[in-house]
């Protein structure tokens, strides 16, 4: 078995060690004996979707973000094509807020892909911090870090998770991201994968399972390690939370 892997302009989208989200692609179906090909497209680069089976666009400024914008709303009926095929994505921060409507900006407004019927407004207050959620696709606490200004309104598609610690897509909600068939949309940086094997492998489970046409299990890895930093996250600050 064999996945191609797509990152969309790193070379413009990777705040907080987004690409990190690409490594642990690439070793947990390597350590699984999966072949992962890597596919790197920078700015201004076409992108041929029919040729991807999973996914990553990073997050940026919003300068970097209506940049990213011109050059997807070019690839904007293979990229919606992609997403409604059931092709398999993670789009973080200036990414996911693309996917939507429009960015509304203290300057000005960023028209977004329009791929799912979700938009952001900006707000004085940045949410800034540490991050747990809890998400039906993880058994342990989702952690991660979350710095943005835009308050992101996801109607009534499914959220990424509950929020636990922190803020979210508004402060006020209660939930982080947004589910959409086999994408995900998250504020969730640090990078998110790396501490959160489950969420990883519920993505790689649905790329293949995509490609191949049947329910693909992957075999388990011990993850020790993984578990160990995700827990001394949580509780960290979980009990900041009680002594506040």
């Amino acid at each position: 078995m064999k996945l191609t892997i797509g990152h969309l302009y790193p070379d413009m989208l990777n705040l907080y060690g987004d690409r990190g989200n690409i490594r642990c692609f690439q070793k947990r179906l390597e350590w699984r004996g999966i072949e992962a090909e890597l596919k790197y497209f920078l700015s201004g680069e076409t992108v041929d979707f029919s040729g991807l089976d999973l996914v990553l666009l990073g997050g940026g400024s919003d300068r970097e973000q209506e940049l990213v914008c011109r050059y997807l709303k070019q690839e904007k009926h293979g990229f919606q094509d992609y997403v409604e095929s059931g092709g398999t994505m993670l789009a973080v921060c200036g990414g996911y807020q693309l996917l939507g409507k429009y960015y509304k900006t203290d300057r000005t407004m960023i028209e977004g892909l329009d791929i799912l019927d979700i938009y952001t407004e900006w707000d004085a207050k940045r949410l800034t911090g540490n991050i747990i959620l809890q998400s039906s696709l993880s058994k342990a606490p989702v952690v991660g870090f979350e710095n943005h200004g835009g308050r992101t309104y996801i109607g009534d598609y499914s959220p990424f998770g509950k929020v636990v610690f922190g803020y979210g897509n508004t402060e006020e909600a209660g939930w982080e991201g947004v589910i959409y068939k086999n994408v995900i949309g998250s504020y969730l940086h640090g990078p998110l994968l790396p501490k959160n094997p489950e969420i990883c492998d519920d993505l790689l489970g649905k790329a293949l399972t995509h490609k191949y046409g049947e329910d693909v299990s992957l075999p388990p890895l011990s993850d020790e390690l993984e578990h160990e930093a995700n827990r001394f996250m949580a509780d960290r600050l979980m009990n900041a939370k009680k002594q506040s």
